[in-house]
Order: C-alpha cells, then structure tokens, then sequence
C-alpha cells in the first residue's frame, strides 16, 4: 500500500486521542498547538500524507500544490470553509470533517449565555469583583415564557430547540432549507418576522461565501427593543460594528459572541474587537466545541475517517467526494480511481481489466458533481502495466492502490 509510513501533520492541539489512534497504527504523526499560515504550511506540508486541523488553518491552492503526497484533510471542527474544496477535489485530496461530535457543546454554550445574559449576570459579577453589592432585579428576568429565535435549524438548530422548550421558552427558527419542526417550535416564513417575535435570536447558520454578513444594521433594527443576541456559529456572518451600535444605542440589551472575522492564531495572542468593553456582552475564544468530551470525541472520530480511508479507501460521510465504504474482502487488491464524472470511465476501466484478463470480485462507483469515485476489487491478475494504463487516463485525478 505504502512502501514508506503514512505522515500525519496535525495542528491546533488536535486531541491526544487522535495522536494515540493514528500511532498504533504505525503512522507518523506531529502534533502542533497552533495554527500554521500559508508560507508555514506549504513548508511543512510536501511530505505530508495526512493533514489535521481546527478552523485556523487555511489550506489553500497553493497549499495543495505544494503537497504531492497529501491524500486527505481532516477539519477536527464542523466547519470547513478553511479549505478550498474544490482545488482539493482537482488535487485528489479526500476531505472529512467532524459534523456532529461538538454540537452538544455549542448547544450547552448558548443555554449558559442565553441565561447569563437574560439575568445580567456578566455586570452582577463585575459589581462583585469590584466590591459593590447590588442586589437590585432591575433588567434581570427568567427565560421561562420569552421566545428564542434560531436562525439556522440544522444539528445545533434543532438540539438548542428542545433544550430551550424544556425550560419554558417558546422557539421560533428560521432556515432557507426544508426543515423539519421538533417539540412545538415554530418556523417563521422570513427572517424578519422571527426578528419582530424573538427576546432572543442566535445565529447556527453554515460557513458557506453566501452568509456573510447576512446580519447586519437593518438586521439589529427589525429585533424587538430590548433583546439579545448570540453567534455561535460563523464570524464572518455578523456585521460587528453594527452590532455594537445597536449595543450603544440601547437598541439590542446585550450579546454573546464566540466567533469573529480574524482570530488569533494561538493562545496568548492578542485578541482584537469592537466589541470589547461593551456591557452585558459575553466574549469567548471561538470554544463552543472546546470541551474535553468533544475534542475527545472529534479526535477519535476524524482520526478513525482517515484510518478507513487510508487502508479501505472509504469516503464515507467525505465532504467533498461520493462517499463510498465497499466492504473489504480478504486477499483481495483493490484499486480506488477518482476521476473526472463523464460518461464512459467506467467501461474503459473495465475494458483494461478484461483485456488483461483480471476477475472483478466487488466494484461500487459514486458520483458528485463533476467527480467521480470508483472502488475495484479483484483477487489476482492487476500488474503495474494495468495501473499505468488507468492512470494514463486522461479522466484521472487520482487512482490509489490498496494491497
């Protein structure tokens, strides 16, 4: 399969678990706790098998063109807007993410902010520390009977929702996808009206170019008077400015945000933002998955996706490839052949099997878009000069051998 081991490049203090997982397998692994930029990355990457990272890192085309031997990418997060998927798909490079291992945590991150924020509770701690004690109610309220409007009502969407009706909140969502209500939430027709019917409205959109900034001023100026904001989800979405005007002007009661447009790359780094000194505001360092059980989680999981592609070839739950998993027969040799999706690859495939007469013992073939993947297994007969053949095709991006 390889003549020489796998290496593994993972950065931003990727769980240890993973580290474990991919080593007993034999792999090299380094394990960096931070982020690289471009110059860094394409330095680090050219012999590099195995890439893993969080929502820093930016790979890009000239990453990948400075990485011949990279097979797959690992986002360790759910987002993978850090990654230019497309040049990924022409470089034949695999990319997994991590869609459902840290929702729990965001979820619980907005239950805490939501409520933090409805009591005051950020200002009650700063009057503490600085030895005044004021016990006063004014402004602090129970989230019992007010309405939280989610904006986004995908994994988190739909989590956040049945936490907050158990305790006592009406739901209001609003999503440009076809989604199914859970408990007794209530889906708005346009944005606007969940911004006039909210005490609460929090943002658990996707990273996709066409979100951003879809929050802005006129946005803040349809919430009702009083109300609050979250962004848990992408910093990129929110116009901050305008958030903070809406702050200062008395307009919107206070925020929690732990996503922003440009993020430190490592721990200690200063933080910049308009939304610093702000009251009633919560800020946090981008960790609505950071809690021990979901990089725990995370880790196994992307790291158990690289594992079965490597030594199966499996694109199962792939974000940009036909996700396939062909059960493995023993002895067998199996060939996985990424190719550009026109018509006829796979006769001509087959055509050079047969004419070197090679039995086909199980064969499965996806497609997405404008790539295709085909995985070929036989027990005997596949010489070099048929994988020459097949990768001389001029449809090929990628074809890899497994023994």
């Amino acid at each position: 399969m390889h003549a020489n081991p796998i290496r593994v490049l993972l950065l931003e203090q990727i769980h240890p678990q993973a580290v474990q997982r991919l080593q007993s397998a034999g792999y090299e692994v380094t394990s960096l706790d931070r982020a690289l930029d471009e110059a860094e990355l394409i330095d680090a990457i050219g012999d590099v098998h195995l890439l893993g990272l969080r929502s820093k890192t930016q790979v890009t085309d000239k990453v990948l063109s400075a990485a011949p031997n990279l097979l797959a990418v690992g986002a360790f997060c759910i987002g993978t807007n850090q990654i230019d998927l497309l040049s990924a798909t022409e470089h034949g490079v695999t990319v997994f993410n991590a869609p459902f291992s840290n929702t729990r945590s965001v979820v619980e991150l907005a239950i805490a902010e939501l409520i933090a924020l409805t009591r005051r509770l950020t200002e009650k701690n700063e009057l503490m520390h600085s030895g005044v004690w004021d016990k006063s109610a004014d402004g602090a309220h129970e989230v019992r009977g007010r309405t939280l409007g989610i904006v986004g009502y995908g994994n988190i969407g739909t989590q956040l929702s049945v936490l907050a009706e158990n305790l006592g909140m009406r739901v209001l969502f609003y999503d440009t996808a076809d989604r199914l209500a859970l408990g007794n939430a209530h889906r708005c027709g346009s944005l606007k009206q969940l911004l006039q019917d909210s005490d609460v409205v929090t943002l658990h959109v996707d990273g996709r170019p066409e979100n951003k900034q879809i929050f802005g001023a006129a946005e803040f100026a349809a919430m009702r008077e009083g109300s609050l904001f979250l962004n848990l989800s992408r910093g990129f979405v929110v116009d901050y400015a305008a958030l903070r005007h809406a702050i200062e002007s008395g307009h919107v009661a206070g925020a929690a945000v732990d996503v922003f447009p440009i993020e430190p790359k490592g721990r200690g780094d200063e933080f910049v933002s308009e939304l610093r000194g702000l009251p009633n505001v919560i800020l946090t360092p981008h960790i609505g998955g950071s809690t021990e059980e979901a990089q725990k989680d995370i880790g196994q999981f992307v790291a158990a996706k690289f594992l079965d592609f490597v030594s199966e070839g499996s694109t199962a739950l792939s974000v940009n490839l036909p996700g396939l998993g062909l059960p493995r027969r023993k002895d067998t040799l199996r060939l996985v052949h990424l190719h550009r999706n026109v018509p006829g690859v796979l006769a001509r495939v087959n055509g050079i099997l047969a004419e070197h007469e090679v039995n086909i013992e199980a064969q499965l073939l996806g497609t997405r878009g404008d790539v295709g993947y085909l995985v070929t297994d036989s027990v005997s007969g596949t010489t070099q000069a048929i994988v020459n053949q097949i990768r001389a095709m001029p449809e090929t991006i990628r074809l890899r051998v497994l023994i």
